[in-house]
């Protein structure tokens, strides 16, 4: 753990502008709070590769997936979590429940030479049963982190309609902003600090990811209901 205070350049709402600020060092190397599902052991989950082998929580809160890729180490919070990937694992998952409201995300990177960091976090929708793509960070991975890279997802985060980045979850994404340090040849953050709101609707989605008439209006109607065929009337009673 490094104790010293570190400089960094703000971008400030992903907006462009800058100004001086400082930030400790990164979080201890250890993942905490409690983790969700059947795929979680003490401080560790495996990746899912289907929707029933990640589970469903209770009540009214809903499952996510995080997930740190990297060739190395990574670090992720959310309230009561500190999740942290080493350089050993090129990625690793955590399933955490959230309830309805919004919820502060941060991810961190730090390499004296370069970071390379990918976060992916997915709503995972328990009544349609699919993987919704709430929110993905990259930059570096593979390789090594550009200036140029960051510039390019601040343009890119602006294509997203009212802060959903999959329109057919009920997840929109708020407060895009991150800080970052220089690595020695000037053209490399060494240091990158990316935060975000996950806004948590109560309503449960029930399309699945991809569903082309999600974000239509509501008025429209899943492919699903589309192909069902009308009900038909029934019988008229027979004259006694």
């Amino acid at each position: 753990m490094r104790s010293q205070s570190l400089a960094f350049v703000v971008l400030v709402g992903c907006s462009g502008s800058s100004s001086q600020v400082k930030i400790g060092p990164p979080p201890d190397r250890t993942t905490t709070g409690a983790l969700a599902g059947p795929l979680c052991q003490a401080d560790q989950c495996t990746c899912g590769k289907t929707f029933d082998e990640v589970g469903a929580p209770e009540g009214n809160k809903k499952r996510y997936e995080v997930k740190l890729s990297s060739a190395q180490e990574l670090w992720a919070s959310l309230p009561g979590h500190n999740l942290y990937k080493s350089p050993e694992r090129a990625e690793a998952c955590f399933y955490v429940d959230l309830t309805p409201g919004q919820h502060q995300v941060s991810l961190r990177a730090s390499n004296k030479d370069g970071v390379s960091a990918q976060i992916e976090i997915s709503e995972l929708g328990a009544k349609a049963k699919t993987k919704y793509q709430t929110f993905k960070f990259a930059c570096g991975h593979p390789g090594v982190c550009a200036f140029d890279d960051l510039d390019a997802a601040k343009v890119s985060y602006k294509e997203f309609h009212r802060g959903l980045h999959d329109a057919c979850g009920s997840t929109k994404i708020k407060n895009i902003n991150w800080d970052h340090g220089k690595a020695p040849d000037g053209t490399h953050p060494s240091e990158l600090l990316v935060r975000l709101t996950l806004d948590v609707y109560t309503f449960m989605p029930e399309k699945a990811s991809g569903d082309s008439t999600c974000g239509a209006g509501e008025g429209a109607r899943s492919k699903q209901e589309a192909a069902e065929p009308a009900p038909e009337p029934a019988p008229e009673p027979a004259p006694e």
